[in-house]
């Protein structure tokens, strides 16, 4: 089974050191994502409509809101990932245009070369929280580092802010009946929520629905879904006091154990887990 590590939860957004043996389903994320292999066997990410390689010279490289998953060879030895989700106000300290990280062209490739620092710092950051879980300080400062070199290294960080009017022009292309959507599912995800009853409120037949917000997002409606429950699952599990079964049924759970398979398909490790490897570094409400 998976398992985590360490996790690291913060301002920055999460830094997770995982180690991986079964698959995750195809979801996706509101931040900008970085992998970079920690040790073990390389293995492969599904990133949109590519399959990529995760090495000990590559990282993977996926955009906001780009669906992806994690290819698990159950013939291969297990693989330590250091993953990384980027909270763009947080990069923003360190470039003012680095908060469009949650724009859906920053990273040009799914995949990128690491230079020897990228991987030196990474290296660094997992380690330190490894053998130094407490000192919050010095792993963000890594981070910092890190993510300072993987911007400059893989994205056109100069020339964002014109990309970003690009951008801006798409979405304000959206069909009006997919943005309403999107703000009813907004509204109170971790409701249970039928997509035939939001498919209706937006005036369409099921099968046009989909094929309008998967065409107008990249991706279905259930991945948007499950984005936006699995963020609030997250930032519950390690920052409020209540027990798993009492958040499963406020996020909209019929059973634990829908909720932490749920979780499990996600992250990759029990919402127990993640709770418990969360706060040995001082992550969340004690």
């Amino acid at each position: 089974m998976s398992s985590a590590v360490r996790i690291a939860y913060g301002d920055f957004g999460r830094v997770a050191l995982l180690d991986m043996d079964r698959f995750l389903v195809r979801h996706a994320h509101p931040h900008c994502h970085v992998l970079i292999k920690a040790e073990g066997a390389d293995t492969h990410f599904a990133v949109g409509d590519q399959t990529v390689a995760l090495t000990d010279t590559q990282a993977v490289l996926v955009n906001a809101w780009v669906p992806h998953a994690y290819v698990h060879d159950p013939q291969r030895p297990r693989t330590t990932i250091l993953a990384l989700y980027i909270e763009p106000d947080w990069l923003s300290r360190f470039r003012s245009n680095w908060n469009s990280a949650t724009a859906p062209l920053l990273f040009e490739r799914p995949v990128g070369e690491l230079t020897h620092e990228i991987r030196e710092l990474a290296m660094t950051l997992a380690s330190a929280m490894v053998y130094e879980p407490a000192g919050a300080q010095t792993q963000e400062t890594l981070l910092a580092r890190l993510m300072i070199a993987v911007m400059e290294r893989f994205t056109p960080w100069r020339t964002v802010e014109s990309s970003l009017s690009v951008i801006a022009a798409e979405r304000g292309r959206m069909d009006w009946r997919v943005r309403r959507a999107i703000d009813f599912l907004r509204e109170s995800p971790q409701l249970p929520i039928s997509l035939e009853t939001v498919a209706k409120e937006s005036g369409l037949s099921r099968a046009h629905f989909y094929r309008l917000f998967q065409r107008s997002t990249n991706l279905t409606p259930n991945v948007f879904l499950n984005m936006l429950r699995m963020e609030i699952a997250v930032r519950s599990v390690v920052n409020s006091a209540d027990s798993l079964a009492k958040l499963s049924c406020g996020l909209g759970f019929s059973a634990p154990a829908h909720f932490t398979r749920f979780f499990k398909d996600h992250v990759g490790v029990a919402p127990s887990e993640f709770r418990n490897v969360a706060r040995m570094g001082g992550s969340g409400t004690d």
